[in-house]
């Protein structure tokens, strides 16, 4: 390892080259490569993938992608102070898109009006509520169907399928053999309830297709999409982090510029107090003593790269950061295991996304790479460009990506970090914000990456990507080759 250290000191991505190895896959094939990696200590996915806290990348759309795609999205923190219920709600949508069985199944009274009902369905955008009485037993069943053409004057106990004419289940209820009991009775729904009767939960005949078609989706152990979201590390944190993790969250980051710092001791220790041990990554930092640091703390994961990413100008403004592929050697051998590290910033092509995983990385955090898809938020506005060739104007469609320490981005969450709006001119803002081409979903670019990532295990030698690591690990000087400027011009220059 301290050879590795000295052989990257002062290097990123692009100093580079890994030498192919003996093959020993026969087919690139991502549904029979093990990519499995943890994100942080209890948490696993699928894909190594990690969608930044960004308000310009990740909301409940972006984190429904990925999660859906095998990897994990972060909700960002991109709030004013004492607006903790949009940021819940983000979470609330992820967590609702799927399910196994839903254990808290939207409900209405018998005596309620249609008109309700149809409200009801509206606003949440579900298409059946089970019917309870005041007890919360199972009274019927009610959908949109029972609602075409419906007598808006009607309740939902004329037009419901009442309880005796539904197949119901008593007691818990695995998927395969809520499938198997579907498929006898040719249903779509089936409620599940307690021995005296009382709702205990729902399953859908639509959700456990979606299960079935995508087989790698992050999961809870209820079947539900997983999701993390970021706070800060002052002002509403704690409020933020409380409402989060009732809204069922999967995992909270503590996301500050600069992890290595008293702000940080603060937060983790104040969280730890109050939370226990719930699921916990921290950062950045980009330094060994930094890992360290955090790990004295009791974080479950740690988060890597200061300077790096598109968006970031720490290192032009302050001239501090370390090189991404450096920060990542010190950090895995600081860590030792412990914990797991998400390399964050500095990928911009998917062959330095293998590098991050190599280096040092579990698992990969993008931003910049995710910019001006369909899934992340923001408008897509229409911009005059000339094309060079006929010297025409024709108007081509952006959305803005920003870094989340960009002038903007602070000002529209100042009061999350206790400031004034005063204290703007005062400001030190360390990213940017920039207009991206808009592009199509960001699916097919999540799939290419994993694509990719299976091809470089492929000529690593190895048969996953852990693996993979672990011959790297092991005998680094074995595939390191160091690019000379003109190598790395026939590399990368396209």
């Amino acid at each position: 390892m301290s050879d590795l250290l000295a052989l990257v000191r002062g290097c990123t991505f692009d100093d580079f080259l890994f030498t192919p190895q003996y093959s020993v896959v026969e087919r690139r094939d991502p549904s029979a490569i093990d990519l499995t990696s943890r994100v942080s200590r209890r948490l696993s996915i699928r894909r190594p993938i990690v969608s930044a806290n960004m308000d310009t990348v990740t909301r409940s759309e972006m984190a429904i992608a990925v999660a859906e795609e095998g990897g994990l999205g972060i909700i960002d923190r991109g709030f004013r102070s004492g607006e903790i219920d949009p940021q819940v709600r983000e979470v609330q949508i992820v967590k609702r898109k799927q399910h196994g069985i839903i254990g808290d199944p939207y409900t209405i009274g018998p005596e309620a009006r249609l008109t309700e009902a149809a409200g009801r369905m509206r606003q949440t955008g579900v298409g059946t509520l089970v019917v309870v009485d005041g007890a919360h037993r199972v009274q019927g069943l009610l959908t949109s169907r029972d609602l075409r053409f419906a007598d808006d004057s009607g309740t939902v106990a004329s037009r419901m399928t009442p309880r005796e004419r539904l197949i119901v289940h008593t007691g818990a209820l695995d998927p395969a053999r809520a499938e198997a009991l579907m498929r006898t009775h040719k249903i779509k729904k089936l409620p599940l309830v307690e021995a005296d009767g009382t709702l205990r939960g729902l399953i859908t005949a639509k959700d456990l297709v979606v299960q079935r078609q995508l087989p790698f989706a992050t999961r809870d152990a209820q079947g539900r999409l997983r999701v993390g979201a970021a706070i800060g590390a002052t002002g509403d944190y704690l409020e933020r982090a409380a409402e989060l993790l009732r809204a069922e969250v999967d995992l909270i980051v503590i996301d500050i510029a600069h992890g290595h710092s008293a702000v940080m001791a603060r937060a983790v220790e104040a969280f730890r107090t109050r939370f226990g041990d719930a699921e916990l990554v921290a950062g950045n930092v980009a330094t060994g003593d930094g890992v360290r640091f955090l790990l004295d703390l009791g974080v479950d994961g740690v988060k890597v790269g200061i300077g790096p990413g598109g968006g970031c100008t720490t290192r032009l403004n302050t001239n501090y950061g370390v090189p991404q592929v450096q920060a990542l050697a010190e950090c895995r051998a600081a860590a030792d295991g412990r914990v797991p590290l998400v390399a964050d910033g500095g990928v911009r092509r998917h062959g330095a996304f293998v590098q991050a995983l190599t280096f040092g990385g579990d698992t990969v955090m993008l931003g910049g790479m995710l910019a001006g898809t369909t899934e992340t938020p923001g408008d897509v506005v229409q911009k005059p460009v000339v094309v060079p060739d006929s010297n025409k104007t024709v108007h081509v469609p952006f959305k803005v990506f920003r870094g989340m320490a960009s002038l903007q981005a602070i000002v529209d969450r100042l009061d999350v970090e206790d400031a004034e709006a005063a204290d703007v001119e005062a400001l030190g803002a360390e990213g940017m914000e920039v207009s991206v081409p808009a592009r199509g979903s960001v699916r097919p670019l999540l799939r290419d990456l994993v694509k990719h990532l299976c091809s470089a295990v492929s000529y690593s030698g190895a048969r996953s990507l852990n693996e993979m690591q672990e011959l790297f690990r092991k005998n680094p000087e074995r595939f390191v080759i160091r690019l000379t400027e003109s190598s790395r011009r026939e590399s990368f220059d396209r």
